[in-house]
């Protein structure tokens, strides 16, 4: 086996996180579920895998870094020992250098390579020999296989505040193309996140990742976000406000009728207790004079006569 960083491609001081990636870069690139026809491919997927499987235990990787172990995970060789070839103390019939006989040494060299027997352990093969599966180790949830999850994605999506109000569904684009249909929750609030299991990015041999769905509120033209309270404006005549009316008045909750009593001061907001956000905050109304447009021969004449006969004044 080469040296696993090599075959991950990243340095030694790489980080968990760096050695993660590149092995789903290659992963992806060799599985023999995308390449059914190419051994050479299935023999670099066992090669990543096994390299991946290595440097993901802490253990292992800081034995294979100080030299203990080698790229395989066997103990490196360290000397015969005191009795020689064949001469250790304690050694089994038949034992070989070092005191290891010829099966210990076989299944060493198996126990490198992940070596479960396909079918098991035990299993036989056609001609009675133990198979050895190269994927065995990287099939989900197999004895050391990696648990692979595509990518999460980030997604934003404008919302309007009667629909944050109300805790309706919007529709949501992915970057796929795909539009969902997600249904808010409870006092919503600016920035915060919907995860959306298993919308994220697809995983041809693991589970797909999720969605995280950024909520921002878009900009209105009746209302104005303050906390949670809200305001708005609302047109009326002159006349309206000098003699008082009965006016609609725009709420998250849709329309309901104010009345404004006579001479309004149009400097000061109406509050309408509770008729704000989610019903925690109020509702504050900025009564506007709007004048007739084009003007109104009438009325500038009677503004001059005001003006002459009763001035009054609205600034010190």
């Amino acid at each position: 086996m080469r040296d696993p960083y090599t075959v991950l491609g990243v340095p030694r001081s790489a980080s968990e996180k760096d050695i993660k990636s590149a092995y789903r870069k290659l992963a992806k690139k060799y599985h023999p579920d995308q390449n059914p026809d190419d051994p050479t491919a299935h023999g670099k997927f066992a090669e990543a895998t096994h390299a991946y499987d290595l440097l993901n235990d802490k253990d292992k990787r800081g034995q294979f870094d100080r030299g203990e172990i080698d790229a395989e995970g066997n103990p490196r060789f360290a000397g015969f020992g005191n009795g020689g070839f064949g001469g250790a103390r304690g050694a089994r019939p038949g034992a070989g250098a070092g005191g290891f006989s010829a099966e210990d040494i076989l299944k060493e060299f198996m126990s490198g390579f992940g070596g479960q027997p396909r079918g098991g352990a035990g299993g036989r093969g056609p001609a009675g020999g133990a198979q050895w599966d190269p994927f065995a180790s990287a099939a989900a949830g197999g004895a050391g296989g990696a648990q692979m999850k595509g990518d999460d994605v980030i997604v934003n999506v404008a919302i309007s505040l009667e629909d944050a109000h109300k805790a309706g569904s919007v529709p949501v684009r992915m970057p796929s193309g795909k539009v969902l249909s997600v249904k808010l929750p409870e006092k919503v609030e600016e920035g915060q996140q919907i995860r959306l299991k298993g919308q994220g990015s697809a995983n041809p041999f693991g589970e797909p990742g999720d969605a995280l769905v950024t909520v921002k509120f878009e900009k209105s033209k009746t209302f104005r976000k303050d906390g949670h309270d809200v305001r708005t404006d609302v047109a009326v005549t002159l006349y309206e406000a000098v003699l008082g009316a009965k006016v609609r008045v725009p709420t998250l909750d849709g329309s309901v009728e104010l009345t404004l009593p006579p001479g309004v001061d149009t400097a000061k907001a109406l509050r309408l207790k509770g008729k704000g956000l989610y019903g925690d905050g109020d509702l504050y109304v900025n009564i506007r004079v709007v004048l007739p447009p084009g003007g109104d021969a009438d009325l500038e004449a009677l503004a001059r006569f005001m003006r002459d006969q009763k001035p009054y004044k609205v600034r010190d």
